[in-house]
């Protein structure tokens, strides 16, 4: 029979695979392996530092990779933190790898003991892989065949007995991480242009009037990415121009972008692209905040400007991002 003969789901009585029900798993998790949420199964060292470190609580994702385990996944959850041992080191350091492995001996082609009772397990553990090179980021650098993912890397220096933070390097994944975008654009709304470089750094001011924005930041948003584009801006007087561009999202700003447009005799156009990546601190998560584009003139010199007519567009492009090491700062 070619078929595994019970699919998800079957009534009558009929009996399901354990690799049917891991294949609805692997479906669930679109494919991918890792932690569940963004602050799921951190590696922190003992409030005093001491000879262990501690797994915190957390759910995650792990493909199968016994023989036969192609597009099979587990799914697993730690309820408590879990503290592991750390051995010293001596004359030498060492990098320990710390995981989450499946050791499920039922699976085709896997050695592992079985538990002594079967019916509880357990078949999920944290585990220390010690020795390892000091750019592991992966189980599979280190033992390919494990169904198990990476939480953290310890580098430990010689002669050490206690695990500090500083020695803890965070090197969890998301299985999905959440993105979210949103756009926002403005045109020719400008009957009277709206210059910049009334304001002088530092200061600075809303540009062009009406770049503003109510923005809802996710709950789980670690960071986001900030592009912002001042289309058409027209300089029209007989001086160069100069001075400066950024978005904020709350108190936050992106670098700023410079402007530095040379008087050639004729009215031209010019176009500015600018942002970056921000930080998004847990109290930000949730909130709404303006995101404002602005702009400033030089501390000193340059007496042209730029400003925004009819002929202008301005964008705001912002992606929110999950990422687990960011949440963990």
């Amino acid at each position: 029979m070619p078929w595994d003969s019970v699919p998800w789901f079957t009534e009558g009585g009929a009996e399901h695979s354990s690799e049917i029900a891991r294949l609805l798993a692997y479906a669930a998790f679109a494919g991918a392996e890792g932690i569940i949420g963004a602050s799921d199964l951190q590696v922190k060292a003992l409030g005093t530092p001491g000879a262990s470190v501690q797994v915190m609580t957390g759910a995650c994702a792990i493909l199968n990779r016994a023989a036969g385990g192609k597009y099979q996944a587990y799914a697993a959850r730690l309820p408590s933190a879990d503290t592991v041992n750390i051995a010293a080191t001596g004359a030498n350091g060492r990098s320990d790898l710390i995981i989450a492995r499946i050791e499920n001996p039922y699976s085709y082609g896997e050695t592992w003991n079985q538990p002594s009772n079967p019916r509880v397990g357990p078949y999920v553990y944290t585990r220390v892989i010690s020795g390892v090179p000091n750019s592991t980021t992966k189980v599979k650098q280190v033992r390919s065949g494990d169904s198990a993912i990476a939480l953290a890397r310890i580098d430990i220096p010689a002669n050490t007995t206690a695990i500090t933070q500083s020695m803890i390097k965070d090197i969890r994944e998301m299985a999905n991480p959440r993105r979210r975008r949103v756009v926002r654009a403005l045109r020719g709304v400008w009957d009277t242009p709206d210059e910049v470089g009334n304001t002088r750094f530092p200061n600075w001011e809303e540009f062009p009037n009406g770049a503003r924005w109510d923005i809802e930041v996710p709950e789980w948003a670690t960071s986001a990415t900030i592009m912002a584009t001042w289309a058409g801006l027209d300089q029209r007087n007989a001086r160069d121009s100069y001075g400066h561009l950024r978005a904020v999202l709350g108190s936050a700003a992106t670098p700023i972008t410079n402007f530095n447009c040379d008087w050639v005799g004729s009215q031209q156009r010019f176009t500015f692209v600018g942002g970056g990546t921000i930080s998004i601190p847990a109290a930000m998560r949730g909130n709404v905040y303006d995101l404002v584009l602005q702009g400033c003139g030089p501390q000193t010199g340059y007496g042209g400007v730029l400003e925004a007519d009819g002929g202008a567009t301005i964008f705001a492009d912002i992606e929110f991002v999950e990422d687990p090491t960011e949440d963990a700062i």
